[in-house]
């Protein structure tokens, strides 16, 4: 299965690309130099992953995704900047998830020694001030998933409910790690209009950041490379909202 590379734009020019485009990747390298942060830092988080309970929600009956999800509100004006938020339930219109859309959906929440690591709020704050330039500063209302997407049943979906938008302003998904699995293709499109891009993140913490308002996002199902042997797509995905949390 041939895999088209990730159009990496650089530490310095990202930003720029996310405004032109509405949509940017970002290589390990650059993420590491942006957030002034180790790669060692980065990895401390991924052993969190190892412990997601199953998604329960799943309404085309399958059990290929376990998730942890977590709330925060982050302005960099304000002291704290990063805050915890009550742990409250994801929702979605069915404008924007046609498939789960309209449910109260009340995952485990992140562990908290995963978001009492100094890299949490420093990784917050980055997309925060990435999205106060976007769109103008203010209080950023943050959701954060953790995704394990396996592949025992034969087959999983990363984005079941199909291309979509979120409904928020600022998307970030991190490529944590793929083991034994092909498939999982990034396709991201304009929103109004007949222009887009395909490519696979392979390397752990690549970064892909979408303006929400102007692209929509999927990502193609993932098989195992072997049968015998089921694999894996792990993922963070942060979005962030103005005004307030989506609710019902």
């Amino acid at each position: 299965m041939k895999h088209f590379p990730p159009p990496y734009s650089s530490a310095a020019q990202f930003e720029q690309q996310l405004q032109d485009l509405g949509h940017t990747v970002i290589a390990p390298e650059s993420l590491t130099h942006w957030l002034h942060c180790q790669g060692a830092d980065l990895r401390a988080l991924q052993t969190f992953w190892n412990d997601l309970p199953p998604d329960a929600y799943l309404r085309d009956g399958g059990r290929y995704r376990s998730r942890r999800h977590a709330s925060f509100v982050v302005d960099a004006q304000a002291d704290p900047a990063v805050r915890l938020a009550p742990h409250r339930a994801h929702w979605q219109p069915l404008d924007y998830n046609a498939l789960h859309g309209g449910l109260e959906r009340w995952f485990e929440p992140m562990a908290p020694a995963a978001v009492d690591l100094p890299i949490w709020p420093r990784l917050l704050l980055g997309l925060a001030g990435v999205a106060d330039r976007l769109k103008g500063a203010r209080p950023w209302f943050v959701e954060a998933h953790q995704f394990r997407i396996d592949t025992a049943g034969g087959i999983g979906r990363p984005t079941p409910e199909g291309a979509h938008r979120d409904g928020v302003d600022l998307v970030a998904v991190f490529m944590l790690s793929r083991h034994g699995i092909k498939g999982g293709e990034s396709r991201v499109f304009e929103a109004d209009g007949p222009r887009g891009q395909r490519f696979t993140m392979m390397e752990p913490w690549t970064l892909l950041l979408l303006d929400d308002e102007r692209v929509i996002h999927e990502t193609t199902p993932i098989q195992p490379i072997d049968p015998a042997h089921p694999g894996h797509r792990d993922t963070l995905v942060v979005t962030l909202r103005s005004d307030a949390f989506m609710g019902p």
